[in-house]
């Protein structure tokens, strides 16, 4: 067990489960992130994992392991939540030496992980000369992570490693081998008052034992995951959980097979649902020597507790008699980074003109209308009122609907101090009478996108401008007691008019509109995007120094997707374009790798490869004034990292059919 004895140095492990019925678990080399070396102890991140591998072929060899020193990789997700595309984590956080498991705040704007003992450096030995870990904190900064720091609780001459945060941010578990504990490594925690971290205290001997407890990993639920080779288990290190979430603390139960092994079986991560993880083993049949393995429980870890649950009660309330309202719509959805919901397809996509000189046009994302979002979550009852369950700490948005109000679209997050939430909701009447269009062709009755929409009173003259989304549609809000005038403008097509009126309209109604287009000549039928067009995406989030996509946070791909599917001749050149930090040289390969991922992106979705063509322009077309030199806040960086479309080819005569009865 030449590994236990690294353990004073660094470490590695995986993870098994005997507490599910074994026929719903299915495990799953990482194959795509795994190497010949070391790759273990997976931690959540973004959308996708920060992973400990030894991966790197040049550099220092540590003796006692016999690879080069352990550094942090971070590998994104793809639809099917296997990590992809590994590249090195953080220039400030790799160092030449260890560095091991990670633990990020909810946030993510702090993390925690495990180190080799420096100092400016320099190693720094205890009295037997021997480099140990140490656990250290950094934050995130405006480039990378900053103010890197050791906790208080080190020492030169024992190990503190393997650190996990709870879900709150108030305990930190860790694995030490401090004098008095009950054997070689035992697991340890501190807690956080608000100014300082308390002194460590031993889980005592219902977890640990005269062998060897390390990689905790403490669940939301309350649930502890470590592996040890004291208890008795199938060999090596097998993967245990015990239940810290009450008063009285649950039993220490070996998660069997398939996570455990007669080989070594560790570092396991759960996510919020508790139905897939991630963990590490050197069982046989892998990629290397220790290799990160997905799995799926679909009915949960028997034995494990749900994840704590919080109840909203919602109460419509009518803002012009504050009577209660029954039959309200509440749908219930996940809340992005952004502040957005995470379900692209809960968005429609239109392309607007940048300015009135550019040719470029901006993919622009408009939620779409609640009857396309799905049957509500709950809907009120006679009172107005409506219960729902909520996983705490988890962000949510609720849209509440009812046909003739406005829409409350609403942030929530439940707490676990307060697991019983009311909310009153004042729903305003809508005063006008919704607009539901279409623009299509008129032989063949195909949508048209990016056609122009002027809707012009005929009581005032004010005219509003409308663009069709990628699907040919478009909304509006009509004004009572008036007659309106609708226009569809598309280059190419003759305009099409209609009139409407709200004049004696009574009750809840609302109108829906076809403007059919005559084209003009047969090319625009063939192109209903010009060869040539430049579409700007600007919704497609890229960490700083990174290539990978938030893919939680692509919507523009998503819409990109539909377009391509929609139109299967088309072909495009994907532009990727970064900020002026780094060198003109680093940001050049940079940009090309984004390029390469978001057309991975179209790929994964279905897009023909051949279709996509991509290009890197690195930093040579910054859109605003954060040049080389020039110091600017984070959200103007942002706005040059974005990624642009042009069309390059586009042939549909074969797509379109008359239809039935046409000529």
């Amino acid at each position: 067990m030449q590994r236990i004895f690294t353990f004073l140095v660094f470490c590695s492990l995986f993870c098994s489960s005997d507490l599910l019925a074994q026929n719903t678990v299915t495990v799953k080399n990482c194959n795509r992130i795994n190497s010949a070396a070391l790759e273990f102890s997976p931690a959540f991140y973004g959308n996708g994992m920060v992973f400990v591998s030894s991966r790197k072929r040049t550099g220092e060899v540590d003796k006692v392991t016999g690879e080069t020193y352990f550094e942090l990789y971070y590998a994104d997700f793809d639809e099917d939540g296997m990590p992809i595309h590994p590249a090195p984590f953080s220039a400030e956080i790799n160092s030449d030496r260890h560095e091991g498991q990670v633990s990020f705040t909810k946030s993510s704007d702090k993390m925690f992980f495990s180190r080799n003992n420096i100092s400016k450096g320099v190693p720094q030995a205890g009295k037997d000369d021997t480099v140990r870990m140490r656990v250290y904190e950094a934050f995130k900064g405006p480039y990378d992570w900053e103010r890197v720091r050791p906790l208080p609780f080190n020492n030169v001459n024992y190990s503190c490693m393997h650190p996990s945060l709870n879900y709150d941010g108030t305990r930190l578990f860790f694995a030490s081998n401090m004098p008095g504990g009950y054997g070689k490594m035992d697991i340890y925690f501190v807690d956080w008052d608000g100014s300082k971290w308390s002194d460590p205290i031993n889980l005592g001997p219902e977890v640990n034992t005269s062998g060897n407890e390390v990689f905790p990993y403490i669940h939301d639920n309350g649930a502890l995951f470590f592996s040890s080779t004291g208890l008795r288990g199938l060999g090596g290190l097998d993967v245990y959980m015990i239940d810290l979430s009450g008063s009285e603390w649950g039993k220490v139960t070996n998660l069997g097979q398939p996570f455990n092994s007669k080989a070594d079986d560790f570092g396991l991560i759960l996510d919020k649902e508790s139905t897939r993880g991630f963990f590490s083993s050197n069982r046989s049949g892998g990629s290397g020597k220790d290799d990160i393995y997905a799995f799926e429980a679909p009915n949960g870890l028997q034995g494990l507790k749900p994840v704590i649950q919080a109840t909203l009660r919602i109460t419509a309330i009518d803002e012009d008699n504050n009577a209660t309202m029954p039959n309200v719509n509440i749908r219930v959805f996940e809340r992005a980074s952004d502040g957005l919901i995470k379900d692209g397809n809960t968005y429609a996509a239109t392309l607007v003109p940048a300015n009135d000189q550019s040719q470029e046009l901006i993919m622009r994302l408009n939620r779409k209308n609640d009857e396309e979002l799905g049957s509500p979550t709950t809907v009120t009852g006679r009172d107005g009122s409506s219960t729902i369950n909520l996983a705490v700490n988890r962000e949510y948005v609720l849209l509440i609907s009812k046909t003739g109000f406005k829409t409350q679209e609403l942030p929530f997050t439940p707490k676990a101090q307060n697991l019983k939430n009311t909310m009153d909701v004042r729903m305003a009447h809508i005063n006008c009478i919704p607009l539901r269009g279409l623009a299509l062709t008129d032989k063949y009755e195909k949508p048209i996108p990016n056609t122009k929409i002027r809707v012009i009173s005929n009581c005032n003259g004010q005219e509003v401008l409308l663009t069709s989304n990628l699907d040919g549609t478009f909304d509006h809000c009509l004004d009572l007691g008036c007659t309106y005038t609708i226009l569809a403008e598309k280059y190419g097509f003759k305009t099409s008019q209609t009139q409407l009126s709200t004049e004696n309209v009574r009750g809840s109604r609302s109108f829906s509109i076809s403007m059919h287009l005559v084209p003009t000549n047969d090319e625009v039928m063939r192109k209903p995007l010009a060869e040539g067009t430049i579409i700007v995406m600007e919704n497609i989030y890229y960490d700083f120094n990174k290539a990978a996509i938030r893919t939680t946070d692509a919507r523009d791909l998503e819409a990109l997707t539909r377009l391509m599917l929609k139109y299967p001749t088309m072909e495009v050149e994907l532009g990727a374009h970064t900020d002026s930090r780094g060198t003109a040289e680093y940001n050049m390969q940079l940009s090309q790798r984004r390029a390469e991922a978001a057309k991975e992106f179209l790929v994964r979705k279905g897009v023909a490869a051949n279709r996509i063509r991509t290009t890197g322009f690195g930093e040579t077309q910054i859109r605003n004034h954060c040049k080389d030199g020039v110091e600017c806040v984070e959200k103007e960086h942002q706005f040059n990292r974005r990624t642009e479309v042009k069309v390059l080819k586009i042939n549909e005569t074969a797509q379109y059919e008359l239809k039935p009865g046409g000529n």
